[in-house]
């Protein structure tokens, strides 16, 4: 980036930023329409992009109004102007998106008159192929209008834009904590859900004053974390402007989890930061967004943070317990599974939309590096079905060699007793956790599903996770749609790793609790992997009880029967998980803008193959799997 070190950019990105908080990031346009002169210049000037072409897919219809191919084509990574207009983005190349997502707006087609009919009659038979047909625009149930009207009264606005949306916006709720805040991965399926509705403005402000905020100083008790870390939430305060009070301005709070209940710094919100903002540029073909320096800088940051070197073996992220979504004390401090699953994700996305420069290469050959060795770590020593258990279950233990088939010194005796009869004779899953002398064989679904989404898993491993899912349906769904976690910790066990937490109480909350917002993530791996019925299958499962139940943030006991005992109504992520699964289903194509292909080549870069002492590896034992 010009020579300067990502360090360096961030601190010029402050030092333009914090001088004027209630300015917009997006402020060309603002600024010129209020000074009423020319064209502004922009806070931050835009990169110059070389056109290599993106690793993932880009739907066709999200490129510009006409497609064009061969030769004389575009560039698929475009960098003219966007269109102000969401539907210029979309419209001409796939008509029933235009019908579903505006209708209000699509023309009403009128009979065509004798003259046309006689010209159409003599027309070539390919030209009556050429266009098709309208789709039926399908009628929105009165749970999914309730939805909207409160998914929009959960909006935040800031400085007169919306910013986000509040965890819960429960008007029969006088306690307030926190769920008064924007949480970055709360909002996901809200920008979601607005994205795949043409209303593009929301998520754009996001992105970028979250960004803004990761350069903010965050500090607990004299000591201050990495430099790339995202706050876990924010929220709108308005203060005086002097002593007097006689003006006020609004100022973004943000939490980076010095506020948090154990002081946990949030590890996921700039992997779903990341994941979002390639969402947003995929539907929205907003490359000039994506090219601007603070923006690149912000990937970067992050990156480093994630990639900086330490002590550890593994290609996993080693955390804290809390770090995720179970933001409390639940055993899975180490290598959680939800946290690798969405640091692939992110390395995935990164690697498609940093731009290619002298500053950047050494960062994206660190990013494909891990990428490698992540994705062979997790599908070779995470994934159990009932050929690995009883593998296992015969493990020699205290191996000392290169050639050690326990590498990880697991005793047999960890296999714990209930999965012996609950794992399936086909299917499988990715374990929860993975450290010395130590596996945690929950299934964790938000890390499960994810794997799919990204093609963390081999594509025979993410079908039979899936397979398990149907399979264990009544215990991983039952009544409400889907299990954080199963079995969850009781008795002893509970006391122990919980510190006998009285809101992971046994099938409550983060323990073996119902959580209706992992609704879209399991939507999204069933599209993936083509298997829409079973999402259909939860989806409908859902749409009977959220409305009548208020839209409960999480349901307790095993079965998913009873409403969360301290679940806040009308919890947004909730609302949103059920709109962006219904909106994925009716437009499965979409589903695009989150996953990743397998990438072959990511097997090829075994770093065993540097070393002439390390002459055996199993990553072909890897690649096998991946047929």
């Amino acid at each position: 980036m010009n020579g300067q070190t990502p360090m360096g950019l961030a601190a010029a990105a402050a030092a333009a930023v914090r001088p004027c908080r209630r300015r917009l990031l997006s402020s060309a346009s603002t600024a010129a329409s209020k000074s009423g002169a020319g064209a502004a210049t922009p806070l931050f000037p835009r990169l110059p992009h070389p056109h290599h072409p993106p690793y993932g897919r880009r739907l066709p219809f999200l490129v510009s109004a006409a497609s064009q191919t061969g030769p004389d084509a575009p560039p698929i990574h475009t960098t003219g102007p966007v269109p102000s207009d969401p539907r210029a983005a979309v419209s001409g190349n796939l008509p029933f998106f235009d019908r579903v997502l505006f209708p209000d707006s699509f023309p009403i087609e009128t009979p065509p008159a004798k003259e046309d009919e006689d010209a159409a009659a003599s027309a070539p038979a390919q030209a009556d192929e050429a266009v098709a047909p309208a789709l039926p625009v399908r009628e929105e149930t009165e749970t999914e209008r309730e939805a909207w009207r409160l998914l929009r009264r959960a909006v935040v606005n800031y400085c007169g834009e919306p910013v986000g949306t509040v965890a819960a916006e429960d008007p029969e709720c006088t306690e307030t904590l926190n769920y008064d805040q924007v949480f970055i991965r709360d909002f996901v399926p809200s920008a979601l859900a607005f994205l795949m509705r043409g209303e593009t403005e929301i998520v754009r402000n996001f992105l970028l004053h979250t960004l803004q905020l990761q350069s903010w100083e965050k500090t607990v008790d004299c000591y201050s974390p990495g430099q790339g870390l995202m706050p876990a939430s924010f929220k709108i305060r308005t203060v005086p402007l002097d002593e007097n009070n006689e003006g006020f301005e609004e100022v973004l709070d943000p939490d980076f989890g010095e506020a948090a209940i154990g002081r946990v710094a949030p590890v996921d919100s700039g992997l779903w930061w990341i994941i979002l903002l390639r969402a947003y540029c995929k539907i929205t073909g907003d490359y000039d967004l994506l090219e601007r320096v603070d923006v690149q800088t912000g990937i970067q940051l992050i990156l480093s943070l994630c990639l900086s070197d330490g002590f550890d073996m593994f290609p996993t992220l080693l955390v804290t317990d809390g770090s995720c979504m179970i933001d409390r004390r639940m055993g899975i401090h180490g290598h959680p599974l939800e946290i690798q699953a969405l640091f692939y994700s992110a390395l995935r996305c990164s690697r498609e939309m940093l731009v290619v420069n002298d500053g950047s290469k050494t960062l994206i050959r660190a990013v494909n590096n891990r990428l490698s060795a992540l994705s062979f770590h997790i599908r070779e020593y995470y994934w159990v079905d009932m050929k690995k258990i009883n593998e296992i279950y015969r493990y020699k233990t205290e191996e000392y060699s290169h050639e050690a088939t326990n590498k990880f010194n697991i005793y047999p005796e960890q296999i714990p007793s209930w999965l012996v009869d609950w794992i399936p004779e086909k299917g499988g899953y990715l374990i929860g956790n993975l450290q010395p002398a130590h596996m945690d064989f929950r299934f964790f679904s938000l890390g499960n599903l994810w794997a799919i989404a990204s093609s963390l898993t081999t594509p025979r491993q993410a079908e039979g996770i899936l397979s398990l899912i149907e399979e264990k349906w009544d215990d991983l769904v039952a009544n409400m749609p889907l299990k954080i976690c199963y079995p969850a910790m009781e008795d002893d066990e509970w006391r122990i790793i919980t510190g006998s937490d009285p809101k992971n109480t046994p099938w409550s909350y983060h323990n073996g609790g119902s959580w209706p917002t992992l609704l879209w993530q399991f939507t999204l791996a069933c599209i993936k992997m083509g298997r829409p019925e079973l999402a259909r299958r939860a989806v409908a499962l859902a749409e009977e009880r959220l409305s009548d139940d208020k839209w409960p943030e999480y349901y307790d006991t095993q079965s998913g029967r009873f409403i969360g005992k301290q679940s806040r109504s009308y919890q947004t992520w909730t609302i949103a998980g059920f709109l962006t699964s219904k909106m994925l289903l009716e437009n499965p194509e979409l589903a695009s803008i989150l996953t990743c292909d397998e990438d072959l080549e990511l097997l090829e870069g075994c770093a065993c193959c540097l070393s002439k002492k390390r002459a055996r590896c199993s990553r072909r034992a890897a690649k096998s799997h991946a047929g």
